[in-house]
């Protein structure tokens, strides 16, 4: 026989599903964010929705959630099972370019943000540590729900969701001296502030250690081992592994959870096991973000929302006001783009998933009181609702900031002074495709074409296409190669294409240039150029063509995406191989015949 505990678990469980398979996909329909549509299903469902009427109707104890605490642990999986793949996807390179967002614009928007909060409530009349606390909370955003939105609407590659992410980085980064702060702020004094934060600083830096030498030489080999004994299945536990212990790591030096996960990602992705543990990560990750958004909602305590509608409306409103204003100035400081920190500054605005934490510790320690708490929590959770709707108010507002700026924009010989755009030479079959994907992406981009009536057609579909060859230095000087962020070559003819990367590389040394390559023999003369990355047309026909067999075998459309990426890194890394084994016996000739 069950325990009582374990009947109210596993009926909370079943309620979970039910609204997971059938409550949020009927909102769906409705044109409702996945996001919100968890969180109002946690609000329905939660101890101050339905489950109000419990005593009226006993019948409701069997659709409603009896113990949303007990689902915390597994909710907060949800949000290291975000940050994991989001570090899948980052190497550190990348993380590297994205400092002066980290370290700029992130630590201008949460330093001034807490200021203007904090200062803001000491004002209106609340103690200066209760105020100085609650302004460090509310500076901070929604990891989890940012980054799920961006991801749902592919924006995650954009200028906006990179200027995202690197602020977002700041903030984690920010939670534990926030927490420390708080500790400190509940003591008598007995421990100096300094040898406090220096204790932490030491162990977040021992932490960080650990977790980097374990990713550089022990990750790789345990995923191998699991994958040549066990399958998948063993692929699975060996990635549990890696999420939950890294964030322990983390957690136990004072770090958050979420940056543990983030940097286990980061070292997975250097390996070439990142796409099996994305396929298999993916169904997991948006089961528990889910479950995580349904305990925001479940938190939501409407009876004292009623109570108090005018302070927490006020509170809503002022929020959004001084986190988006200021979030809009950072952004601008650091990138000059309008438009991104329109876009940015609506989806920074409300509160985070953070916040809550902060208000725990607070509560905990009588540095905040119980009602200032409530009060607190019932503003972050209603703006945390709201930023599918801010998001799109400031994306609208940035929109018509590019037609603004769209009436101002450059001639073709102007181009000289762009910066961060990518340049395209060659404009014929595969150059479009590129194109089409960038112009989703809203990746700003110059492409040149030699054939003048290709020219005219895509100009006159609004392709910006201007007729030129990439090989020659001038012409890449009018399309703004020294700026360039990247340079994609996809011209056919093998000798235009080896000029025109060699031509790129003598203006911007330091810039990736990718490039098309016919065969073996022009990839290595490519790499030889100076390209960083070139994609063979016969590996890439090969792949398609034995992606499409599998699909008419009857494989599934993701295992065949699977196979599909594993095959491709490995291709490429043989034929990395090839091309520097070729190299090194060409110098040992030319080593032996100058002897």
């Amino acid at each position: 026989m069950t325990e009582p505990g374990h009947d109210i678990m596993i009926k909370d469980a079943l309620v979970f599903f039910v609204a997971a398979g059938l409550i949020v996909p009927a909102l769906r329909v409705v044109k409702l964010p996945t996001v919100i549509a968890f969180i109002l299903a946690g609000v329905a469902l939660g101890p101050s929705g339905l489950g109000r009427f419990y005593d009226m109707w006993p019948v409701l104890e069997f659709v409603t959630i009896s113990d949303p605490a007990a689902a915390a642990p597994f909710a907060e999986l949800g949000i290291l099972f975000l940050l994991f793949l989001l570090g899948l996807e980052l190497s550190f390179g990348k993380l590297w370019s994205l400092k002066h967002l980290v370290f700029g614009a992130g630590a201008a928007q949460a330093g001034l943000s807490a200021l203007a909060i904090g200062f803001a409530l000491l004002a209106a009349g609340l103690p200066g540590t209760t105020a100085a606390l609650l302004g460090l909370a509310f500076a901070l955003s929604s990891t989890a729900i940012v980054m799920q939105t961006l991801i749902e609407n592919h924006r995650t590659s954009t200028s906006v969701g990179r200027t995202s992410l690197g602020v977002l980085l700041f903030q984690d980064i920010l939670v534990a001296p926030i927490l420390i702060f708080a500790g400190f702020m509940a003591q008598d004094g007995d421990s100096g502030l300094f040898s406090v934060i220096f204790e932490a600083l030491w162990k977040g830096i021992t932490a960080l250690i650990v977790i980097l030498v374990i990713g550089r030489y022990l990750l790789a080999p345990l995923y191998r081992l699991a994958a040549n004994t066990g399958g998948r299945d063993f692929l699975m536990a060996i990635t549990l592994l890696t999420i939950v212990g890294a964030s322990v790591i983390t957690a136990s030096a004072g770090l958050s959870l979420a940056l543990g996960a983030f940097l286990a990602g980061m070292m997975l992705g250097e390996t070439e096991f990142k796409h099996q543990t994305e396929v298999d990560l993916e169904p997991f990750k948006g089961l528990l973000l889910g479950l995580f958004f349904m305990t925001v909602g479940t938190s939501v305590d409407l009876q004292f929302i009623l109570e108090h509608v005018p302070v927490i409306l006020f509170g809503v409103v002022c929020l959004l006001l001084i986190k988006a204003s200021i979030a809009a100035m950072s952004v601008r400081i650091f990138t000059g783009e309008n438009a991104t920190a329109a876009e940015t500054a609506g989806l920074l605005a409300p509160a985070g998933e953070f916040a809550f934490v902060i208000l725990a510790t607070g509560t905990a320690t009588g540095v905040i009181s119980a009602e200032i708490a409530s009060i607190a929590t019932a503003i972050g959770v209603l703006t945390m609702l709201s930023i599918p709707l801010t998001w799109k108010l400031g994306a609208s507002l940035g929109d018509r900031m590019k037609k603004a700026e769209s009436f101002d924009a450059p001639a073709p010989s102007d181009y000289a002074d762009l910066e961060g755009h990518v340049v395209i030479a060659g404009f014929g079959r595969v150059g479009q495709a590129v194109a089409h994907i960038f112009s989703d992406e809203e990746t700003a981009f110059v492409a040149l074409e030699r054939d003048p009536r290709r020219v005219a057609a895509m100009r006159k579909q609004g392709w910006r296409v201007y007729l030129g060859d990439g090989g020659r230095e001038e012409i890449l000087i009018k399309a703004g190669a020294r700026g360039a962020a990247m340079l994609v070559v996809t011209l056919d003819d093998p000798q235009a294409a080896v000029a025109t990367v060699l031509a790129a590389r003598c203006l911007r040394p330091m810039a990736p240039i990718l490039s098309r390559a016919k065969d073996a023999e022009h990839a290595r003369t490519l790499y030889a150029a100076g390209a960083n990355f070139v994609v063979p047309d016969a590996i890439e026909a090969g792949l398609q063509m034995a992606a499409r067999a599998l699909e008419e075998f009857g494989y599934d459309g993701d295992l065949v995406r699977d196979r599909l990426a594993a095959h491709r890194d490995q291709e490429y890394r043989a034929a990395m191989k090839s091309i520097r084994a070729e190299e090194a016996d060409s110098n040992d000739k030319l080593e032996e015949s100058a002897s």
